[in-house]
């Protein structure tokens, strides 16, 4: 198989270029990756709907990567909770090498085929989850692995990719292949492989937190309140629901912890 993510860049002498032209061919080529998103909507649609039903049914979503990928479905799953109010268990971010390979790459962790299993079945996966894979490659073994074993557990499995016929969306029953070319820098699959997951990752996850009426309007009624930037937005939040002043506001959500609960009491407290 001829990867994509493989091929030479479409420059060359980059050490020879200035910091401006550094800059400006670089986004030129982080502007391709929307559009190669678009073009792949129409698969990234059923992997959410699939998402959806099995959250909806008390399910939980997985993912499992190495490197970068696995980082950023670490991060995509970490800021649920504050986001959006969902329980931490909801969305699980796996990455070869265990936590520490957040910070610091583990050498050879991501070609063990088994070790993706392992990972999910300490948290007690069963086919009522979704486990979605991210591999910019689709060669990881550490990711089409743990596919595999999902696949034959009857647990239901995305994937994500960057080059059109990788393994692992063979072992994938929602695969989306977003086909971004060759990166600037050749092979750093950091830069638009991984700039294409994010953007997926947020719209799959922001899709089903809606579809899961966890916002209202445009509002993120449900966020954690962790901060004073957070407090103060959900306090206005609920001056523009109730018409409170900011004081009776502020005061309504840090009793009630919820925007959404602020202003269900302000109306169920109007009606009584």
């Amino acid at each position: 198989m001829q990867k994509i993510t493989e091929q030479s860049s479409k420059y060359n002498d980059l050490e020879k270029m200035s910091i401006r032209q550094l800059l400006v061919n670089i986004n030129q080529e982080d502007a391709l990756v929307p559009l190669a998103i678009a073009r792949v909507i129409p698969d990234i649609e059923p992997l959410v709907e699939a998402v959806v039903k099995r959250l909806k049914n008390g399910g939980r979503l997985f993912y499992i990567g190495a490197g970068t990928s696995g980082r950023l479905g670490v991060v995509d799953a970490s800021e649920i909770p504050p986001t959006f109010g969902a329980p931490d268990e909801m969305v699980i971010g796996i990455i070869a090498g265990g936590d520490a390979a957040i910070r610091t790459a583990q050498e050879f962790a991501e070609d063990s085929e088994h070790q993706a299993w392992k990972d999910l079945s300490a948290f007690f996966i069963d086919e009522k989850d979704i486990v979605i894979g991210i591999a910019a490659s689709g060669t990881t073994p550490y990711v089409i692995g743990g596919l595999r074993k999902c696949q034959e557990m009857g647990i239901a499995t995305g994937c994500l990719t960057n080059n059109p016929g990788a393994p692992v969306t063979k072992v994938a029953d929602f695969p989306v292949v977003i086909e971004v070319g060759p990166e600037f820098v050749t092979g750093s699959t950091r830069m638009k492989s991984g700039t294409s997951q994010k953007l997926v990752l947020n719209m799959i996850t922001t899709s089903t937190m809606i579809q899961l009426g966890r916002v209202v309007g445009n509002k993120m009624v449900d966020m954690q309140l962790s901060n004073n930037k957070l407090v103060d937005r959900g306090t206005k939040m609920v001056m523009h629901e109730t018409h409170l002043d900011y004081e009776s506001a502020e005061k309504l959500l840090l009793k009630e912890g919820s925007v959404r609960q602020a202003i269900e009491a302000f109306f169920q407290n109007s009606t009584d």
